[in-house]
């Protein structure tokens, strides 16, 4: 068969050529596009289905309509506080400008807008926090990884400690990070508050462990072959680990880092309200201590919020696993 016959078959060309694509690719697609749909409505039915069914001490349980009705009130709350924010500093300005055409001289001080942080700034806060945990355990479990699946000697050494560490729950780390960072992070000026280095820390220590475990394994398991090849033409040893190691490891280095994100970002919502730092879990835990009529309808919003960004988080991951993976057409799930 030759080179054009088979392109001709592939989808993209039949279009091209054609202007219509072929019946087995759009039914391969509706089946894609159809089945989720199908998946999502069925849980809709059943959560309106459940939500009448259910009164709570702050009301009814919301069910699809009541959420999707409090997500339009967080996007007007949104747009006002940006409209407060504006006019606020547009006063300070002309109060600036004015004081400057008196005195030329004059030493003025512009405020920072004192409003209470919105949904969407809980969101980007908590977003923030996680990378910088996240990032900080990368730097640290990946070289870990990789050094005790290069050495059985020091994984013996280290297993211990990884395996009594990791089913500790954020919750238990979370006081001691808070205590520590007060003792220890002392400035006049501080590049970040206390409250965000210490969720972002007890993001790093739950995220330490499932990257450093998967990695040492990846890089444990690499084929034999390669490594003797290496031995022959006599690689440096980071030569060895940048062309041999680390491309046959990426397949579990990426395992561990979407676990370890995926916990991190679990780990942070709990942490913030426990701890009442700023985002997603203070504005959960807000609302609920809130105690309205619709306070329900704000923390189910919060939570399919935080579901969802969890999702993109790990299509990221998986689209930055097929960027820097040497195997393009490997299956990522």
């Amino acid at each position: 068969m030759t080179s054009a016959t088979t392109a001709s078959k592939s989808p993209f060309w039949r279009l091209f050529l054609t202007g219509m694509p072929s019946q087995a690719w759009i039914s391969r697609q509706a089946k894609n596009l159809a089945l989720p749909l199908v998946g999502i409505l069925v849980f809709l039915l059943l959560w309106q289905a459940a939500a009448s069914n259910i009164e709570t001490s702050l009301g009814q349980f919301p069910g699809p309509a009541a959420v999707w009705e409090q997500s339009h009130n967080l996007v007007d709350e949104y747009q006002q506080a940006r409209q407060k924010e504006a006019a606020f500093y547009e006063r300070q300005y002309e109060r600036r400008d004015k004081i400057l055409a008196e005195d030329p001289d004059a030493a003025v001080r512009i405020f920072d807008y004192p409003g209470k942080p919105t949904f969407f700034d809980q969101i980007v806060t908590s977003l923030y926090t996680v990378m910088f945990g996240f990032l900080v355990a990368t730097l640290i479990a990946v070289p870990l990884g990789v050094v005790c699946g290069l050495s059985e000697t020091l994984y013996r050494a280290i297993n211990p400690l990884i395996q009594v560490f990791k089913p500790v729950s954020p919750l238990a780390w979370l006081p001691l990070v808070t205590m520590v960072v007060s003792a220890l992070y002392i400035s006049d000026d501080p590049m970040f508050d206390k409250s965000f280095l210490t969720s972002a820390f007890t993001v790093t220590l739950c995220c330490l462990w499932p990257t450093v475990i998967n990695t040492a394994v990846g890089v444990a398991g690499i084929d034999k072959d390669l490594v003797n090849v290496s031995r022959v033409i006599r690689l440096p040893a980071l030569k060895h680990v940048q062309k041999v190691v680390l491309p046959s490891a990426i397949p579990m280095i990426f395992t561990g880092l979407r676990l370890s994100l995926a916990t991190g970002w679990m780990v942070l919502i709990a942490a913030e309200m426990l701890a009442q730092n700023p985002g997603l879990g203070k504005f959960i835990w807000d609302e609920f201590q809130n105690g309205s009529s619709n306070s329900l309808g704000r923390i189910m919003v919060a939570v399919i919020v935080i579901g969802f960004i969890g999702f993109l988080l790990d299509i990221i991951m998986l689209a930055v696993q097929r960027r820097v993976s040497w195997d393009k057409n490997a299956v990522l799930r």
